[in-house]
């Protein structure tokens, strides 16, 4: 009987403890990371610090200088010298550390050796990016930040910059119109897609931008966020009559641009522009963000005359994606499927579209129009997404460069009342105003019992 009692007295506690954490690790990862992951893995770094960089060939031989000091003051076996580590700064997803190289090595070195890393120090993965030459900072992520998103408390957002998702090495994915004006988004149904759009719709809301919109499903899209909306088109037959619109709007803006350049030999250098942020506020127009939702019904024909309609619709297409970005108009270009069988134009409209991201596809081939010509390693990366993780998505841009982002949900009700509360920053634009859409308050209690689209 004292042998039970002091069993239960120790057993108890340690089982209370062991289901608490096994519990943290799998409900709520981040707070098992802070209390448990993080001292442990701090633990290993520290300890095994040399032996490990040692061990994944980062250690280098030391100088004549450093070796004679050695000998002369221990007596012992000169070392390699790994790289000098920095302050490890603990993040509420992993940690960070800097490391200055030792000479003759690069960043592509340590980077090689990143998947050895994870392993020693027992993290979920490790990045490396480059602060300056000769520095390079380790980001160790403890846990699967994808499984359950939560974006960061501090993103850099901003005028046209929109956080829409998160990377898989916890920082921010933002959509920057600015740097990337053209995008390409392919998922199929139920994969996320429409949450990301929506994700788009309402971190522009609050923005002063005009949105336009082209939803060939009807609208069922679009159609939560109409309140917002400058335009919106909701079959190919309106959306032939919009676009041509939109390029006389770009032209017009051009001709902005020129009358301001032909200015006197006397007017100061910095205020000759090639498009409209080098304008006076006073002057500059608003800027577009076209989103064109099920691009392929647009190029789907059925007839000559159908035809006929399709290839105006694409060169108009082009014409904005080639020529929009001087005149503040930018391209959000979603679809299921996009493939040069589509027809022609598909290929050319795919080259100007910078940003491409990739969500599940029921096809290679649809991956590998998103990806295939700017990181093609990138493509069995998102033939590779389950079913089971909407919103799961690699994305990429013209770089080269690609990462796994994951978008959190965001109800269909909590857009539409962003977009909502924004109504009153709808820009005066006088020739999209045949477009405008009806305005008809959403009801959040309808919104609220639909299932949420997320493909």
């Amino acid at each position: 009987m004292p042998d039970l009692m002091t069993l239960m007295e120790v057993g108890g506690p340690l089982a209370a403890v062991g289901g608490g954490a096994a519990y943290l690790r799998a409900e709520q990862p981040a707070a098992y990371w802070s209390m448990v992951g993080l001292p442990l893995s701090t633990a290993r770094l520290l300890g095994s610090y040399t032996s490990v960089m040692d061990a994944c060939g980062l250690t280098v031989a030391p100088s004549r200088l450093r070796a004679l000091a050695v000998r002369a003051t221990t007596r012992r076996e000169v070392r390699a010298v790994p790289p000098r580590r920095g302050i490890i700064r603990p993040t509420s997803t992993g940690m960070r550390i800097r490391l200055r190289l030792a000479p003759g090595q690069e960043p592509a070195d340590v980077a090689a050796s990143a998947e050895r890393l994870r392993h020693a120090w027992g993290v979920h993965a490790v990045y490396v990016s480059v602060v300056k030459p000769g520095v390079v900072e380790l980001r160790l992520v403890g846990f699967d930040v994808l499984r359950k998103v939560r974006m960061p408390r501090k993103t850099s957002g901003g005028f046209l910059k929109v956080p829409v998702a998160l990377r898989e090495d916890a920082t921010a994915f933002v959509r920057d119109y600015r740097a990337i004006p053209h995008q390409l988004t392919l998922g199929a149904p139920l994969s996320g897609k429409s949450m990301y759009l929506r994700h788009l719709i309402a971190g522009l809301a609050p923005q002063p931008v005009a949105l336009v919109g082209i939803d060939c499903k009807r609208g069922v899209e679009l159609a939560p966020f109409t309140a917002r909306l400058s335009a919106l088109a909701t079959d190919p037959g309106q959306a032939a009559e919009l676009l041509p619109v939109l390029v006389r709007l770009m032209e017009e803006r051009y001709d902005l641009i020129k009358t301001r350049q032909g200015i006197a030999r006397s007017t100061p250098d910095e205020e000759i522009t090639s498009d409209i942020w080098g304008l006076p506020d006073a002057e500059r127009p608003v800027p577009v963000v076209l989103f064109v939702d099920e691009v392929a019904e647009l190029f789907l024909v059925a007839t000559k005359k159908d035809e006929e309609r399709r290839d105006e619709m694409v060169t108009h297409l082009i014409r904005l994606a080639q020529l929009g970005r001087a005149a503040g108009i930018y391209l959000e270009v979603c679809g299921q499927r996009f493939g040069a069988e589509l027809g022609k134009g598909a290929t050319m409209l795919r080259a100007q579209l910078t940003g491409r991201v990739c969500h599940r596809v029921n096809d290679e081939a649809s991956a590998k129009m998103a990806l295939g010509d700017i990181a093609p390693e990138a493509v069995g990366a998102a033939c590779a997404i389950v079913p089971d993780r909407p919103g799961l998505a690699v994305a990429g841009d013209t770089s080269g460069g690609w990462t796994r982002i994951r978008t959190p949900y965001l109800s269909l009700a909590d857009a539409a009342t962003v977009c909502d509360t924004s109504a009153h920053l709808v820009p005066d634009l006088p020739t999209l105003e045949p477009f405008r859409p009806a305005t008809q308050p959403h009801r959040p209690d309808l919104l609220t019992k639909l299932r949420p689209v997320t493909g």
